[in-house]
Parts: structure tokens; C-alpha cells; sequence
């Protein structure tokens, strides 16, 4: 009988292999799925940590950002967070449709995401051992799309930027992933980080009985991230019960 690890990763293949027919008009130039290319971390991710076993509260993000999971395969993936303190490991190879101010270097990808240094460096804090994180909990982006436009600095698109007819088969096949790691992971309560995030859980998870909540997001586009954003998170999430 498959275990929890083997149905995760057999759902997220099939999610991975729906996106890859998938095509996008600009401003979406370059489309990256790390679960093609960087699918050897991604799998040692989801069968050491993330899907482990059981996990009660899910941590969903938006979509890959250019320095984390497009480098390495894994939510919120900034190189150090992702090969220091997760100990992630696996090839991730060349991605010919890359932009070429934004190629994939994978872990020697010299760039910070800031982000998932902020992310996952808030939980390194408070739990110091991954596994003491992950006892819990899992972390997930919605969308394993990163969606590049074809400017001079290839400048990241979000899925909002993009036309809704466009996004629908993708949002349809990520929505069939969500509620998949949902069901075998045994997930009690989701937690959107930004507002798409939760949006887009409440709506592909209504009417099964979960918890829904969100943090906010800790792009450094965000001011109030700026200011302080592991105060800020610390106590949203000790108000939707998921600190300890």
C-alpha cells in the first residue's frame, strides 16, 4: 500500500506533468516549473519533510520566486535556507527556456531570495531543527509556475498580471494538487502567506470543514515587511494557534 510520501509525490507529478502542456501569452514570456528541472530536490523535500507523514497545518505560498524555489525545487527555497538548514540535495539541471538575466544556477545560485531567507529563517528561530518545524507542518506554493517577462531585467510576473482564460487550466490543475496534499497529509487548517494565497485556498477547499488563516507575505515589495515582518508574523501566528 503506498505511504503518504508516495501519493503526495504522485499527485504533484501529475499536477507537474498537466502544467507542462500548459502554454501563456506575455506578459509571460519565459515560464519556469522547477518540478520539471529542479524535480530531484523537490522529491527529497517532499518525501524527508513535507510529506513525511501526517502534517495538521499547511503553509500555502504563491508561486516560485526567481533566488528560491526556481533555483532549488523547494517553497520559499533561498539556496542557504534550502541546503543548510532543510539539507536538500539533488541535481538540478539546465533550463533552456530560462531569461538570461534570470537563469537557473541552482544551489550555487549566488542571489539571496529574500523572502525565504525571512521565511524559513523566522522558523529556524523558533524551532531550530527542521524537523521540529515539519512535526506539524507542511509548506507549499500554490502555483509551481514562475512566469518571467521579456524585458531587459526580466522582471517577475505574478499570476494575477496574467489574463484569467489563461490561468484557468492552470488553476485547475493546481487547485486538483491542493486538495490532494489536503487529503493525504491530513491537513486541518491551511494558512495563506499573502492574500492570494488563502483566495485561492478558500475557494479550491470550501465546504471541507478546514481552517483557513493568512500571514503576511515577507516580500521586501511589501513595506509593512520591511518594518519588522518576524514580529509581525509571530503574532498572526500565535493568534491562529500554528507557533507552537
Amino acid at each position: 500500500m503506498p505511504d503518504i510520501a508516495d501519493l503526495a509525490e504522485e499527485a504533484t507529478l501529475e499536477a507537474r506533468d498537466a502544467l507542462a502542456s500548459l502554454r501563456f501569452p506575455s506578459p509571460a514570456d519565459h515560464v519556469y516549473l522547477p518540478l520539471g528541472y529542479a524535480w530531484e530536490p523537490h522529491r527529497d523535500y517532499l518525501r524527508r519533510l513535507a510529506a513525511a507523514g501526517p502534517r495538521e497545518i499547511l503553509f500555502l505560498g504563491m508561486n516560485p520566486g526567481p533566488f528560491g524555489m526556481a533555483q532549488t525545487g523547494v517553497p520559499f527555497g533561498e539556496v542557504a535556507a534550502a541546503r543548510d538548514w532543510l539539507g536538500i540535495r539533488g541535481e538540478v539541471l539546465p533550463h533552456p527556456g530560462a531569461h538570461p538575466a534570470k537563469p537557473v544556477l541552482g544551489f550555487g545560485c549566488p542571489r539571496s531570495e529574500v523572502s525565504g531567507r525571512r521565511f524559513w529563517g523566522l522558523f529556524r528561530e523558533r524551532f531550530g531543527r527542521p524537523e521540529a518545524f515539519f512535526r506539524r507542518r507542511t509548506v507549499a506554493n500554490y502555483c509551481p509556475l514562475m512566469f518571467v517577462q521579456a524585458t531587459k531585467t526580466g522582471r517577475n510576473v505574478t499570476p494575477t498580471e496574467l489574463p484569467a482564460e489563461a490561468m484557468r487550466p492552470a488553476e485547475a490543475a493546481c487547485d486538483r494538487l491542493l486538495v490532494s496534499l489536503v487529503r493525504i497529509l491530513g491537513v486541518r487548517q491551511v494558512i495563506g502567506v499573502g492574500g492570494y494565497a488563502e483566495e485561492r485556498a478558500r475557494r479550491a477547499l470550501d465546504g471541507r470543514g478546514l481552517a483557513f488563516g493568512r500571514v503576511l507575505h515577507p516580500s521586501p515589495a511589501s513595506p509593512a515587511a520591511n518594518r519588522g515582518w518576524d514580529a509581525v508574523a509571530t503574532r498572526e501566528l500565535e493568534a491562529l494557534g500554528a507557533w507552537d
